[in-house]
């Protein structure tokens, strides 16, 4: 077999567009596509429009905002452009999107809970949903995708100056769910954005969320806990983009897989343009495997077009269970099987810990325990 001679790009090379031609149909050998099994995408490259959408259920506290827009709405194309073929084509085939909308200066004292329902896998459903956050504004978004489904979508987040927001986005889709979305945020100056992602249901989850900076002072972190059981896909792609001075990221991504052909892939990309100068940034990634069977990519990479930054670094793990703290554990009479599961649940800690909403945090701790039971 012929090798692939192809040169790796810069992740300044890399397009962003919304326009289909600059995206060919993969072959699988790509970079951003080599750690997918693309076929069981069931056809997402080159799939045809549909009417099937998500079911939506919101509970909204007082002035929130959540409305449709047509296909020609400006905030449409006012938002990151797609990073892949498969976005590219979830935003075409959208047919316009859901906006919600929290004013600019406003302060939202309870989560904005937005449940995502899927109900079928036999037709492709497309989506594309925008979280518009005005200047000075706060709030805490969780977006929760339950069901079966066949979904590609794209997840816009504007974050205005000087506005913060924490968006957690649940993937505990039935076991049949193929779900590959774009979660493309833009933060303001002077503004925060703490992103958490959390994998645990359907058949392949692939998420690609990237961040970009619209101002000195920005700053952006990304959480994420994933855990996959036998033949679960699971792959998350990050890329941070810092073209601004004196901006800030941290990433911390934690999974686990257990059972066979069980695989997560987390790729993380971080660029550090000429003129970011003062910026901030580490990324970390842990895996634990729990199966002989079970297999974890991680690939962290640093690009740096500048000397003057604050800090820069990252990190990658990926093992089995920690030896000395299971003897620890079991010569203070704790039996193997509940020693094993309480190294498990602090390996998750950090995550679930700064995920500050009760509910998910259960909700959380419960789907840990239901995959440890298996």
């Amino acid at each position: 077999m012929a090798l692939d001679t192809t040169p790796l790009r810069s992740a300044a090379q890399r397009p962003a567009s919304f326009d289909l031609a600059d995206f060919p149909v993969p072959t699988g050998r790509e970079e951003e596509w080599r750690f997918t099994p693309t076929r069981r995408l069931r056809g997402l490259f080159e799939a045809e429009a549909s009417d099937l959408r998500l079911k939506l259920i919101a509970d909204l506290p007082d002035g929130v905002e959540l409305v449709e827009v047509a296909a020609d709405d400006p905030i449409r194309t006012a938002v990151p452009a797609p990073v892949d073929r498969v976005a590219v084509l979830a935003h075409a085939h959208a047919a316009g999107a859901t906006v919600l909308r929290v004013p600019a200066n406003a302060e939202v004292s309870r989560p904005i809970l937005i449940e995502r329902h899927g109900v079928g896998t036999a037709e492709t459903t497309w989506g594309h949903f925008i979280v518009d956050i005005g200047a000075n504004a706060a709030a805490t978004i969780v977006l929760d995708h339950t069901g079966s489904t066949t979904f590609a979508g794209v997840l816009s987040v504007l974050v205005g100056d000087g506005a913060k927001l924490t968006l957690v986005s649940l993937q505990d889709w039935d076991d049949d769910a193929v779900h590959l979305e774009h979660h493309a945020a833009r933060v303001g100056r002077d503004a925060s954005y703490l992103a958490a992602v959390v994998s645990l249901g359907g058949d392949l989850v692939r998420i690609t969320p990237t961040v970009r900076f619209g101002g000195p002072g920005a700053s952006a972190e990304l959480l994420g806990l994933y855990f996959a059981d036998a033949g679960q896909h699971l792959e998350h792609r990050l890329f941070i983009d810092h073209d601004q001075p004196n901006c800030r990221s941290r990433v911390t991504y934690k999974g686990a897989a257990h059972g066979d052909s069980a695989r997560t892939v987390w790729i993380g990309d971080v660029l550090i343009r000429a003129n970011a100068t003062g910026t901030d940034t580490y990324e970390e990634n842990r895996n634990l495997l729990l199966g002989d069977r079970a297999r974890a990519d991680s690939v962290p990479n640093l690009e740096i077009e500048t000397g003057e930054v604050a800090g820069a670094g990252h990190a990658s793990t990926t093992g089995r269970f920690d030896d000395q703290q299971l003897f620890y554990l079991m010569s203070r009479g704790i039996p193997e099987d509940e020693a094993r599961r309480l190294v498990v649940r602090g390996f998750f800690a950090e995550i679930i810990e700064r995920i500050d909403i009760p509910e998910v945090r259960d909700r959380l701790l419960a789907a840990v325990e239901s995959e440890l039971a298996r």
